[in-house]
């Protein structure tokens, strides 16, 4: 598997694998699909912020997954903390991939400033919550009952890992 950042060229993919999860119910807070053109601002502000990768993972010449480093919270003192999103394709998944993807963008985040990353996960999302306590993230606090999805509420656990004493 090749891990790259992130073109163009790959906002079909990540937006196909993005997509895909949202009928689960399990990993996005969307409802609906979106559409290329709805990311594509996102897309954009991580291109043009270099300490706030985008990359794409590539297996047998296809994207199957990508993961992002995103901004916390807007505030210029949360400047070296950043949120962490991975999405797999279905095909893709329960086959280690995942961790070393997570594993990937803690040892590179150094290089972008960042000292703490932090993972917003359903609470009825065991998979990415064994995946993320696995490699050493704990969980900082939860949200009860604040997501809704087909008139089911849900928990959102926030897990955290401080990777800079």
């Amino acid at each position: 598997m090749i891990l790259r950042d992130a073109v163009e060229a790959d906002l079909p993919a990540i937006v196909a694998i993005y997509n895909a999860t949202i009928p689960g119910r399990m990993v996005t807070a969307d409802t609906s699909e979106v559409s290329i053109d709805e990311r594509k601002p996102w897309f954009e502000a991580h291109l043009a912020n270099k300490n706030r990768p985008l990359w794409v993972a590539v297996l047998d010449g296809k994207v199957c997954g990508w993961l992002s480093l995103s901004s916390f919270y807007g505030r210029p003192a949360y400047h070296s903390t950043a949120e962490i999103s991975i999405y797999l394709a279905e095909s893709c998944r329960r086959r280690g991939l995942g961790s070393f993807l997570v594993r990937q963008s803690l040892e590179k985040s150094a290089e972008f400033g960042i000292k703490t990353v932090l993972a917003f996960i359903f609470g009825h999302n065991e998979p990415s919550l064994r995946l993320f306590e696995s490699l050493g993230f704990e969980r900082w606090g939860v949200l009860p009952k604040i997501a809704e999805l087909d008139s089911i509420e849900h928990d959102l656990v926030i897990l955290g890992k401080r990777l800079a004493k």
